[in-house]
């Protein structure tokens, strides 16, 4: 094992968005609709056995000896003579032999590129004090042979470029070369808008990433817009580093459907027992186009050398790499999606059931921030609990709240109870110090329970407000049926769209829609909720595609049907 381990209670299971104290917007314009959390652009290198995580303007980075407890590293990368607001906006951040490169996006020539042999320590000194060809969205990329690569752009007209660096002192070799640019005539997924219909804008590309694997380079990009459900992470596929590439049809990652939605503008890593994974940016974009989280998805590369991330189940406990099945979804379900819900106060429109709607874009608030403020779940009847999500929303977060702050937290006690009478503490943080803005609770044995309670002590700031407080795992009762008359039909006028329906199972609260370009390769999947139709506008015009779909209940899900075959 590389690297040694601080000592833990044993954690086995994450879910997203992951728990990180992220800072609120430091820009005074963004803010004016409300104060808000706010991060996007991640990547995460492994580094000596520890994972460090770089993201946009949080005044610092994050290292984990496990990829659950994060630990925060205070520090500013601007120079004084940066007069720039976003402080390491869409990070390029490398590892060139035993040193991680750090800078951030600009279009000046007088960057600073950072060097550090000890990150956890927050060491940090200038490696380049002014990198003068700059670049947007960089990532740096050492391959094999020592050589050096920066890729970077961010444009709705322009391409992704690449170049290679001087190993030893940065400069530029030769001038970029165009890696490749949007195709949205042929791939669906590209094109701009929560619709996928160009409304009032060309797509944007951007978050160049590379990663290597048994001879090819993968080049990632993001695609097609931040604020929309299918910002996406694309990849295409060269024998070397600066191409030419060929684009794999469907995105690395996406996500459309369920409670966090967007996996676009990322950075794939290893862990320690070699198992790729994929960190990219989940909108909210309500206070702000630019309101966003984090999440982190199993990924990897089949026996064709197919790039793939699962987002099935994305948003649901996943089991951690230092486990025997890391990456996999445990298998535990949401409880309490749809069901009845009571609270102390409501403020305003915000209501009790968008704590449970399944929509990370609402929230329920209380007409306050006090101790004593409560909201409560029904989960219907007595089910197996092994895991509680909290998720806290902004609603008049202070005024003064722009940037990292670092002293504030969230107090709460979580209850739960057989008859709504008679209740058992579940989680006490009553004394509790961090700022645990989703906040993810694994039980150590399951309890049986139908009500879930969770009762506010402190707020960091503004009311208590929750856009989802989620309940997981298992009913009492049978998984659903298997469904019936699943048809998908493509139209002929635009081969990059289907319309999608399907008889609906009575006891299922949702279904995974799985698709791809190969039987065998059904790579995105997308959770429709409450409905038995689903309007898909993502396909490679120039493939046949496969499909299928999953009921999904309570006690877990039916059996896939039949794989369909569309052309």
């Amino acid at each position: 094992m590389i690297g040694i381990f601080p000592v833990f209670s044993q954690q086995l299971t994450y879910c997203n968005p992951i728990n990180l104290d992220y800072g609120y917007t430091p820009i005074p314009n963004f803010a004016e609709w409300g104060r808000h959390r706010a991060t996007a652009d991640p990547v995460i290198v492994n580094y000596k056995g520890d994972y460090i995580l770089f993201s946009t303007n949080q005044w610092g980075y994050w290292t984990s000896p496990d990829l659950y407890h994060w630990t925060f590293h205070s520090r500013f990368f601007l120079n004084p003579w940066n007069q720039v607001y976003d402080e390491l906006c869409a990070p390029a951040v490398g590892i060139k032999g035993d040193t991680v490169l750090v800078m951030g996006s600009t279009y000046e020539p007088d960057f600073t590129i950072w060097m550090s042999t000890n990150p956890l320590a927050n060491e940090w000194e200038p490696l380049v004090e002014k990198f003068e060809i700059g670049g947007w969205d960089p990532d740096f990329f050492t391959d094999d042979d020592g050589r050096l690569y920066m890729y970077n752009g961010s444009s709705n007209r322009y391409p992704l470029y690449g170049i290679e660096l001087n190993s030893n002192t940065l400069n530029p070799i030769g001038t970029r070369k165009e890696m490749y640019l949007l195709e949205p005539w042929r791939y669906g997924w590209q094109r701009f808008g929560e619709h996928m219909d160009n409304t009032f804008l060309d797509p944007f590309m951007e978050g160049a990433h590379m990663t290597k694997h048994n001879g090819k380079y993968y080049l990632q990009y993001g695609a097609p817009g931040t604020e929309f459900s299918g910002y996406s992470d694309g990849v295409v596929v060269g024998d070397s580093p600066l191409g030419p590439f060929t684009p794999q049809s469907d995105p690395l990652s996406m996500k459309l459907g369920g409670f966090a939605r967007g996996a676009g503008h990322g950075a794939t890593f290893q862990d320690n027992q070699g198992n790729y994974w994929h960190v990219s940016t989940i909108m909210i974009s309500v206070k702000n186009t630019f309101e966003r989280r984090l999440g982190i998805w199993p990924a990897g590369f089949d026996q064709d050398d197919v790039m793939w991330a699962n987002t099935a189940f994305g948003d649901y406990p996943h089991y951690l790499p230092a486990t025997d099945k890391p990456g996999a979804f445990t298998g535990w379900m949401l409880l309490n999606y749809g069901k009845p819900m009571q609270v102390s106060s409501t403020l305003g429109s915000y209501t009790a059931n968008k704590a449970n709607d399944e929509d990370l874009k609402t929230y329920w608030s209380a007409k306050t921030g006090d101790a004593g403020e409560w909201i409560q779940s029904d989960l219907g009847e007595v089910s197996t609990v092994h895991a509680v999500q909290i998720n806290y929303a902004d609603q008049d977060v202070a005024a003064n709240r722009l940037g990292k702050y670092n002293d504030q937290y969230h107090q709460y006690v979580l209850k739960y109870s057989e008859d709504g009478k008679n209740w058992k503490v579940l989680k006490d943080k009553s004394k509790n110090h961090t700022d645990v803005p989703h906040e993810y609770i694994e039980l150590k044995s399951p309890v049986k329970a139908r009500f879930i309670r969770l009762e506010n002590v402190h707020m960091p700031t503004g009311e208590f407000a929750l856009s989802g407080l989620r309940v997981f795992g298992k009913g009492a009762g049978q998984a659903p049926e298997k469904v019936n008359g699943f048809v998908v039909l493509r139209t002929e006028k635009d081969k990059r769209s289907a319309f999608i329906k399907w008889q609906p199972v009575d006891d299922a609260y949702a279904y995974n829609i799985y698709y791809g370009t190969a039987p065998d390769k059904l790579y995105t999947s997308i959770m429709v909720l409450g409905n038995n139709e689903y309007w898909l506008k993502t396909m490679d015009r120039m493939k046949d595609y496969y499909f299928t779909i999953e009921a999904i209940n309570e006690n877990g899900m039916s059996e896939k049907v039949a794989t369909l075959k569309v052309q």
